[in-house]
């Protein structure tokens, strides 16, 4: 356990938000390798796999219920010096992660064709996506647990091991993307469905090596079977928490659903072009991601010692940072966004459509920096609700624009992404409206008793 209620807030949120832009950056690469592969298949593969990963969206609204409500809930109690609630918030999180991933598998397999049938452009598309999808699942369910344990880390201020464990299981990813996608030793090229099983093998190694750190080496929270019995009120605090977050990954979901859809009359280089840009902007986004999700949890745990101008202090520090870091990217995406797509895809058309969607959508992503940064500290702070009434809002402006949009002589995709640059800006000034009324309504700072023989000094006093 690591107590951030101590030390520069600045070194704090670099120490951890390093490591977890690592561990984000291999989580990515497990898709971007896979989207390597698969682009030597052809459009429909690859806008396949791209429609089919937009499910990814609904299970990481589910994953967000347990991993945001046991980060607050744990970062809370270790500032508080709370070990015993800590294990508790931690271990029914764990039994709730088995809970979903029954019920995402069950659902998964039940509606895979109707669900890929509804958001590609043709037959080929439905079939390449549904397969990706049916080898993907088991992966898709076994994030839960993932997501749990590495979010326990993250609350007591732990981050590197996570991170270590997923840079081998990508590793693990990237040695078999091409054995059971192109059949490269065994001469077997099982297409977009070795795609699905890579990640899904990778995942299941990295779900076990978490699980025996837990065993072996982690000591602040570990698994206690007497405390795996269902307790309600601790899933309703889980839930009061994790909900509302989970509902902002579930309107982003409807977001992708919206354009794949609106999109789908270009063909499948255009849901091509739009998958992969997709892909890379989730990639540049890894840093300021990180940022936030340092973010929460020393706000979680400053909020949990009564320290209101700590909490005060990380999130314009952790804007600052953000900015800082979106500005560089933004500036390269202006010069030759071309570079990246046409790394994934030879296809002049799926080229084209990348890159007018990255140059247009960097313009989003100070703004974007800033709505990461206010939902890591919503997190910290306990109340996820205002993050997905901010979500709401920019959903509800950009659906109706952008189904409107389509329905006019002469609809061009360029359209859409200004529509969605607008909507991103609305969201960050909401964000920010709704976290300044946060801070006025709920942060004090509780005066610290300094040892004995020293002096107190003004912030001891409050």
């Amino acid at each position: 356990m690591k107590d951030l209620t101590q030390d520069s807030i600045v070194r704090n949120i670099i120490s951890m938000a390093a490591p977890i832009a690592a561990g984000m950056l291999f989580q990515t690469l497990y898709f971007l390798v896979d989207l390597y592969f698969v682009a030597a298949i052809g459009d429909a593969a690859v806008a396949g796999v791209g429609a089919a990963g937009t499910l990814m969206f609904i299970v990481m609204a589910l994953t967000q219920v347990l991993g945001v409500g046991a980060v607050a809930l744990i970062a809370q109690a270790v500032g508080r010096k709370d070990q015993a609630d800590a294990n508790l918030v931690f271990n029914q999180s764990v039994l709730f992660a088995f809970l979903c991933s029954a019920v995402t598998l069950i659902g998964g397999y039940a509606l895979t064709n109707t669900y890929v049938g509804a958001i590609t452009a043709d037959p080929e598309t439905l079939a390449q996506g549904a397969t990706y999808l049916y080898w993907f699942l088991p992966g898709l369910a076994l994030g839960f647990a993932q997501v749990t344990m590495g979010s326990a880390m993250r609350g007591t201020g732990i981050v590197k091991p996570a991170m270590a464990i997923q840079a081998f299981t990508v590793l693990l990813n990237a040695l078999l993307a091409p054995v059971l996608i192109a059949g490269w030793g065994t001469g077997y090229a099982m297409g977009v469905a070795g795609a699905g099983l890579a990640s899904t093998l990778s995942i299941a190694l990295g779900v076990v090596l978490l699980g025996l750190y837990f065993i072996k080496l982690e000591k602040y929270v570990s698994f206690r079977r007497d405390l795996l019995h269902p307790q309600i009120k601790v899933w309703k605090r889980m839930l009061d928490v994790g909900l509302p977050a989970g509902g902002e990954f579930a309107l982003m979901f409807i977001y992708m659903g919206v354009i794949y859809w609106v999109i789908s009359g270009f063909g499948s280089a255009a849901q091509a072009g739009f998958g992969i840009g997709s892909r890379i902007m989730q990639s540049i986004f890894m840093p300021a991601m990180a940022i936030a999700f340092a973010a929460g949890p020393i706000a979680g745990q400053n909020f949990g010692a009564g320290r209101g101008t700590r909490v005060r202090e990380t999130f314009y520090k952790a804007v600052m940072l953000n900015a800082i870091v979106m500005v560089a990217v933004t500036i390269f995406l202006q010069w030759k966004p071309e570079i990246l797509v046409g790394f994934f895809t030879a296809e002049s058309d799926a080229t084209e459509v990348g890159a007018t969607f990255l140059r247009t959508i960097s313009w989003t992503f100070i703004a974007q920096g800033v709505v990461f940064t206010c939902s890591g500290m919503f997190q910290g702070l306990g109340n996820t609700r205002p993050a997905m009434l901010s979500s709401a809002v920019r959903l509800a402006v950009f659906v109706p624009l952008a189904v409107w949009l389509s329905t006019q002589p002469g609809f061009r995709l360029e359209q859409l992404w200004l529509v969605s640059v607008m909507t991103v800006w609305i969201q960050a000034g909401v964000s920010y409206m709704l976290l300044r009324q946060q801070f006025k309504r709920r942060l004090t700072d509780v005066p610290r008793s300094p040892p004995a023989g020293v002096p107190a000094t003004a912030e001891s006093r409050g």
